[in-house]
């Protein structure tokens, strides 16, 4: 059984975007990098883009963790896209319904784009 790639988050914001780049398996034992990255932006960033293309593996208390962030960028009115998906990945997030919430892009072009960076 190969070992968990350990999950890494790097933040770059600019004005009021921020792009969340995550790193690694994300599973339970990700929510520092996943959540924590995710509350610890600051209050401007109106605009947030989740970058999981150097995402291999996302187990179901993964996508919980990035369900919990969507949630939470609801109640705050900052809106979120998502780019760097694996196919089976979009097809997860779309039947998960995570796709009413966030919109899926294929790159980073296109997800500032849809939040009009």
């Amino acid at each position: 059984m190969t070992q968990p790639i350990h999950t890494k988050a790097k933040v770059d914001q600019n004005g009021t975007f921020a792009i969340v780049r995550l790193e690694g398996d994300i599973t339970s034992a990700s929510r520092d990098a996943v959540l924590g990255s995710y509350e610890r932006l600051p209050p401007q960033i109106a605009r947030v883009a989740l970058d999981f293309s150097k995402v291999p593996y996302l187990n179901s208390s993964g996508i919980a963790l990035v369900i919990q962030l969507v949630m939470e960028a609801q109640k705050t009115e900052r809106r979120v896209a998502v780019f760097g998906l694996t196919p089976h990945f979009q097809k997860v997030f779309t039947m998960v319904g995570l796709t009413k919430y966030t919109s899926v892009h294929q790159d980073e072009a296109g997800a500032k784009a849809q939040l009009g960076v």
